[in-house]
């Protein structure tokens, strides 16, 4: 598994401990977390580095995810597809290098592998909703990189 992709299964893991756990906590359950992690230092600081970007654009993000579930209150969204949903749509909003398609597709293996049978689905709807909202439906491949080496 590359650093990116494991940098963003830890960044799910550790907004999913955020919200469980509340601002009080967070601090030295992250630290512990990153350290428990036994992932290389290039994905705990490309997961971190996500995490204080969801957090930094959390208002921004929870808007976007809530104007396109149709049919869905926020709040009765599976905490787990709403970590992942949080993760990619903050990299639609600031990763313009990485392919929409990237995003979206690292997003449902995230959401099959922590979410529900349905979650991959589910996930794939609203984040084609979203970045359809941003104007980056089509692969947006600006420098020409790609997101895994």
């Amino acid at each position: 598994m590359g650093p990116r992709r494991k940098g963003r299964e830890l960044a799910v893991q550790a907004l999913y401990q955020l919200d469980v756990l509340g601002t009080h906590a967070a601090p030295q359950a992250l630290r512990l977390f990153w350290e428990g992690s036994g992932a290389s230092e290039a994905a705990k600081t490309f997961g971190s580095e996500l995490v204080a970007g969801v957090c930094a654009e959390r208002a921004r993000i929870d808007e976007l995810i809530t104007a396109a579930c149709e049919h869905w209150r926020f709040e009765r969204l599976s905490l787990v597809d709403v970590c992942v949903l949080r993760l990619a749509t903050y990299e639609l909003l600031q990763s313009p290098r990485v392919p929409t398609s990237v995003v979206l597709d690292e997003a449902i293996e995230l959401a099959r592998r922590f979410g529900n049978s349905e979650s991959g689905a589910f996930v794939n709807g609203v984040l084609d909703a979203i970045a359809a909202r941003l104007g980056v439906k089509d692969d947006r491949t600006r420098s020409g990189d790609s997101d895994e080496p």
